[in-house]
């Protein structure tokens, strides 16, 4: 799970696999030591994207000693902060405050999608199927309290995060940003 740093971008510009969320209680001293950590990972990000799922013995002792400086126990602590704020995000409407827990997104979407005509009907059924297993596998957000830890720092989370990334953004004017 990887614009933030090497090891954020995916964490909170992207859900991340049910099957690997680790829901955790989030707190302002996390959220910030998650926001601070981001110029220390920033040189990483080409290393770590090039080492796709296996990065190096050396890679991951540097990824976890910017995690220890930063307070977390390991660089997997770290992405599991960074998981549970793209949980929060990706159901976070900029413009009104209002939270959507993930499931409840996802079950919106699946509707969305099922009554669709646009939709061939073999793209439908794989879609169908997919968010439907996605469904059957996630759970509700644990800890109610992160929607409000998240709130307070939402700006300078989002200042992290390369524009394409945001799904839940207000509409915007003009042309989108090259």
């Amino acid at each position: 799970m990887l614009g933030l740093s090497a090891g954020a971008v995916a964490a909170v510009a992207q859900e991340p696999a049910p099957e690997e969320f680790k829901q955790i209680e989030l707190t302002d001293q996390l959220v910030t030591s998650f926001i601070a950590a981001q110029k220390d990972f920033a040189p990483l990000a080409n290393k770590l994207a090039e080492a796709g799922e296996t990065p190096d013995a050396a890679l991951k002792k540097e990824l976890d000693d910017i995690a220890v400086k930063h307070g977390f126990a390991s660089f997997l602590a770290f992405e599991d902060v960074g998981a549970n704020v793209a949980v929060i995000l990706d159901g976070l409407d900029r413009s009104s405050g209002n939270f959507t827990d993930p499931v409840e997104k996802m079950k919106k979407e699946l509707e969305d999608i099922k009554s669709d005509e646009t939709i061939p009907p073999e793209d439908k059924k794989l879609a169908v199927d997919d968010l439907t297993k996605e469904i059957e596998i996630s759970k509700p957000l644990q800890y109610k309290g992160n929607i409000d830890v998240v709130k307070k720092h939402v700006a300078e989370i989002e200042a992290l995060i390369p524009e394409e990334a945001g799904e839940s953004g207000p509409d915007e004017e003009g042309p989108p940003a090259p």
